[in-house]
């Protein structure tokens, strides 16, 4: 999402600035190259040289200070950039903003900017809810500009409120949001992709389960991938992973509830990746208390519907994709579930190796197709195979 993009990070005057240098490190780490323009009362927070060994870029901040003739530097910056963020921005930049001001070097060059402009306003809190500033925040929304809303907290000020700068995670998970948005040119943009992911439990009693090793990374990292290439994604997950704000989620426990919440939304989907490791059996009968110790137990199970089945009979237009967890026999168990269930693909993998599969960060899959020769990615991050994963879906999309 940020490799290669050039990003013009505009630092305004507020406590928050050594905050920022947290966010631009984040963004350059993704891969983003980023030139950092200073107002002078950011400079009296965090000194220039801090964002320039950082950036590996010169910190702009003296409008009148041309370096290279060839070049009017405001407005190159502001012609060079792909997306700019302004973080912190005070209510005092917001205002110069908003009402088009260019006083200083970063007003100059954001006034002269056309590419897309993220701002993270940071303030007291009174400043915040001023009706000057939010009646200037809403004149920047209504030009395109993306405001994202500040967390409360504690503040500068020693008490708490509205208008503490947010963690960078959470910055970055907005700016992707942002970008997604914007990019029409997304090869999912537009396609309902509906995802499932975790272990579901089935209840022998109130506390007790029979459940699997599945943690649901893997599902959740595919939810990822395909909302980063424009999909509208549902990820209906037995896992308590933290989740994409863009993504819609919905929290499952058992076999049954997940055919239910599946059931409902198939028609609509254009694609199902069943990336959750479904209980086989449920005890046939669950107690309504605890079940105190016995010398011996039995538990008689019944089988769960199987869900990837019920949905290969139900496609018409659906891309179907599943999984073959397996410890033996792989390539024939997966060939097998590949034409028996009415898949288009499914990821085959070993779960009986400690390194890969379930409840790890890494898998080696081999993908198989209806008539097409398999796919094999070979052992890495699972967030590298969803994203491979998310490619060959997109070539069975066209």
């Amino acid at each position: 999402m940020f490799k290669d993009k050039k990003i013009a990070f505009y630092v305004t005057g507020g406590i928050a600035v050594y905050k920022s240098i947290q966010l631009m490190r984040d963004l350059i780490k993704l891969g983003a190259e980023v030139k950092v323009a200073m107002t002078p009362a950011a400079a009296e927070f965090v000194a220039p040289l801090t964002f320039q060994v950082l950036s590996k870029n010169a910190v702009h901040m003296d409008t009148f200070s041309e370096e290279l003739p060839q070049y009017v530097q405001h407005i190159h910056l502001a012609d060079w950039a792909d997306l700019n963020i302004v973080a912190p921005a005070t209510a005092n930049t917001v205002a110069k903003l908003a009402h088009g001001f260019a006083d200083n070097f970063v007003t100059s060059a954001l006034l002269a900017t056309t590419s897309p402009l993220f701002v993270v306003p940071a303030m007291n809190e009174h400043m915040y809810e001023h009706p000057a500033t939010q009646e200037n925040l809403q004149i920047l929304q209504n030009r395109g500009a993306y405001i994202m809303e500040p967390e409360t907290g504690f503040l500068a000020e020693g008490y708490s409120g509205k208008g503490r700068f947010p963690e960078s995670a959470a910055i970055i998970e907005a700016l992707e949001s942002f970008l997604i948005d914007l990019d029409e040119q997304l090869p999912l943009k537009g396609k309902s992709i509906l995802i499932t992911a975790g272990g579901t439990k089935e209840r022998i009693d109130p506390v007790r389960y029979i459940s699997n090793d599945s943690s649901g990374k893997m599902g959740h990292a595919l939810a990822e991938a395909a909302c980063r290439q424009g999909a509208e994604v549902t990820l209906i997950t037995a896992s308590s992973l933290p989740v994409h704000k863009k993504i819609r989620t919905i929290s499952i426990d058992s076999a049954a509830a997940l055919y239910k919440e599946v059931d409902q939304r198939f028609d609509q989907t254009d694609a199902l990746i069943m990336a959750a490791a479904v209980s086989d059996y449920a005890p046939a009968h669950q107690a309504d208390h605890k079940m105190k110790k016995q010398d011996q137990l039995t538990i008689e199970l019944k089988k769960n519907r199987d869900i990837l089945k019920a949905m290969g009979k139900k496609k018409a237009h659906q891309i179907l994709i599943g999984f073959a967890a397996e410890t033996e026999h792989i390539e024939q168990y997966a060939l097998k579930k590949l034409k028996e269930k009415n898949l288009d693909m499914i990821v085959a993998n070993d779960v009986g190796q400690s390194d890969r599969g379930f409840n790890t960060d890494q898998n080696e899959v081999t993908i198989y197709f209806r008539a097409e020769e398999p796919a094999t990615i070979l052992l890495t991050d699972k967030t590298k195979v969803a994203e491979k994963i998310v490619q060959l879906l997109i070539q069975q999309m066209e």
